[in-house]
């Protein structure tokens, strides 16, 4: 078993969820507007960068973590848009373009 540290950070969950389906386009588009700025704004407050950095220390193990993380990321974001786009392909899933 490998020895791992972990930072980890948690919006206030207010038990509250959208019923996507039920938004048209406009909705949809001002919903996504929404999360990405309460995103934005929770890692801009995080943490102070030289507070993270003393943390994190001189190791490479939290670099390399992360860049294991972004390329799992990536290959599984890759894996589900080609199941999206054969699922338009197939006939299973309507897609609409503007």
């Amino acid at each position: 078993m490998r020895k791992r540290d972990f930072y980890i950070r948690q919006l206030r969950d207010v038990k509250m969820s959208i019923i996507m389906e039920a938004m048209d386009r406009n909705s949809l588009k001002y919903y996504a507007k929404v999360c990405g700025h309460v995103l934005a704004r929770a890692h801009a407050r995080s943490a102070d960068p030289a507070v993270l950095a003393g943390y994190m220390g001189n190791s490479t193990t939290f670099d390399e973590a992360i860049a294991e993380f972004a390329m799992g990321y990536s290959a599984q974001t890759d894996r589900d848009h080609e199941s999206l786009a054969a699922g338009v392909r197939h006939g299973r899933i309507e897609a609409a373009s503007e």
